[in-house]
């Protein structure tokens, strides 16, 4: 009795070539639905399914595999008494298992998809059959990804069988695929009596995303690190971009990556942010390119060494040029001109990241953080409080002009971590105050740095203060505005002191803490 293989798969990149490479080396091919037209159409025998259950498909295409000649030939382990069993049911073994199943993630993906749609989507056969292969692995093979099917045909071609180590392999992916397919389809459902419910975020927290790569290190040489790709985020977002030159990205270019990227597409205007540990040394906004890199670059040109620049306009050729004389670990952008490309390329290290803006995101919106034994999740924190829900509380008040300033100097604060102190003027950044356990001192190191530049500036701080001792720093060196939350106890107090000293006191009602 020959081998029997049974192929039915929605994905049908190269099953032609893999069924007619199996059909070569004596396998009878057994097949259902579209599968079974793309294989007989494209010459290959195969046997319809029904033809070995001696049942029809019934329910519309619901139940076709779902029968005792299909999984007692592929469970029927490798033994005398389940051969005899067999053998008296009239059941044939079944040796290979190709299977991929209904594409419930495409259909869910679509717009305007109804709740019925997907629920037809719901693979039911298919599963069975990965499942009972992958168990039998001892004897079956089992196959859901295109990508192994030379592998599986150069095995048996050399060797006659696929050896166990490789089923045991095969059958440790058909898990993963039909554990993720599962999930999938649990939190949809969920999704959809969360979304009636009005609940934020899931019962069950499920992560089914797969490694990119093994990173040289974390954070510290002696720390392992990975890096993981939501397969749903879509290819718009900075995990699926492309590495156009340099060599490998650590753990903490990745950190670093991310910083960067959210600052500068806070900005719809040309804008240029240099990052060095999560937090910007640089940030500004151009008429051109090359202008936002020069600014960003003056407000801190001894930390931007060996920090990261992102930019959310294609990078020129004259900006690289200015940037090929100085070092930085990572340059992240929309694109790069050719010509940028050319002047760069001898910076061998330098890693241009580029991320295809043209494309969609999906990401789930949450940031996840773990702690030990746990994980919290929030809500991203998207976007800042409009203009027109702000709120002048000095009696001093801005100008159109002041509140251009202080929506840039607000939204640069935004992607500083508490106690974050920005310092800006003319749409660049003069001073960051960070990270700091009081509000003062943060103002402090910002207005230090600003130096004489502050005279006239905007200060933006991403929480309230709780006293006046920042307000009264700001005035030591000459700050014209103030944007901040509002919501102390002080509040009061603080405008009061505004007041006193001829400093605009703006609220916006939102805080933007970055731990």
């Amino acid at each position: 009795m020959g081998k029997k293989a049974i192929i039915s798969v929605s994905d049908k990149r190269r099953v032609v070539e893999f069924a007619k490479g199996l059909a070569e080396l004596g396998f009878e091919i057994i097949s259902t639905g579209g599968t079974y037209k793309t294989l007989k159409e494209s010459g290959i025998k195969v046997t319809y399914i029904s033809e070995v259950t001696g049942f029809p498909e019934i329910l519309d295409g619901r139940v076709k595999t779902l029968h005792p000649k299909i999984h007692g030939g592929i469970l029927a382990r490798n033994n005398e008494e389940h051969r005899k069993q067999c053998t008296e049911n009239g059941i044939d073994l079944i040796d290979l298992v190709c299977v991929n199943l209904y594409p419930f993630k495409e259909t869910i993906a679509k717009e305007n998809v109804t709740f019925d749609e997907a629920i037809e989507n719901i693979d039911i056969g298919g599963p069975a059959m990965v499942r009972s292969a992958a168990k039998n692995h001892q004897r079956v093979t089992i196959v859901v990804n295109p990508d192994r099917y030379d592998l599986i045909l150069e095995s048996l071609r050399e060797n006659g069988i696929v050896p166990l180590e490789l089923r045991k392999k095969l059958a440790a992916e058909a898990f993963a695929h039909t554990a993720e397919y599962d999930s999938l389809i649990a939190n949809y459902l969920e999704g959809q009596i969360e979304s009636e419910a009005g609940t934020a975020f899931p019962k069950t927290l499920r992560l089914n995303v797969p490694k990119v790569q093994d990173l040289r290190y974390g954070e510290n040489p002696d720390q392992k690190a990975a890096f993981y790709a939501d397969p749903d985020a879509g290819k718009g977002t900075l995990a699926y971009g492309e590495q156009l030159q340099g060599k490998e990205l650590s753990y903490n270019n990745w950190v670093d990556m991310d910083a960067a990227w959210e600052l500068v597409n806070e900005f719809e205007e040309i804008a240029c942010a240099i990052i060095k540990h999560t937090n910007p040394c640089g940030v500004a906004i151009g008429s051109t390119v090359l202008e936002a890199y020069e600014k960003a670059l003056e407000a801190d040109p001894v930390s931007a060494f060996g920090g990261i620049i992102a930019l959310n306009r294609t990078l020129d050729g004259d900006t690289a040029a200015a940037i090929k004389s100085r070092f930085y670990e990572v340059i992240v952008a929309p694109d790069f001109s050719p010509e940028a490309r050319e002047i760069l390329a001898a910076k061998t290290n330098l890693r241009l990241f580029k991320v295809n803006t043209a494309e969609k995101q999906h990401t789930k919106g949450w940031k996840i953080k773990t702690v030990n034994g746990g994980f919290l999740v929030q809500d991203e924190d998207n976007g800042t409080s409009p203009v027109s829900a702000w709120q002048a509380v000095s009696e001093a008040k801005p100008s159109a002009e002041d509140l251009i300033e202080l929506e840039f100097a607000w939204k640069a604060c935004k992607h500083v971590k508490s106690n974050a102190i920005v310092v800006a003027k003319n749409k660049q950044v003069l001073g960051v105050g960070a990270g700091q356990m009081n509000r003062v001192g943060s103002a402090k190191i910002a207005l230090q740095q600003a130096a004489e530049k502050a005279k006239g500036a905007y200060l933006a701080s991403d929480a309230f203060f709780p006293f006046a001792d920042s307000v009264e720093v700001a005035a030591e060196y000459g700050i014209k505005a103030i944007i901040q939350p509002g919501g102390s106890v002080r509040d009061q107090e603080v405008i009061e002191t505004a007041n006193k000293l001829g400093i605009i006191l703006v609220f916006t009602g939102r805080r933007h803490f970055k731990h």
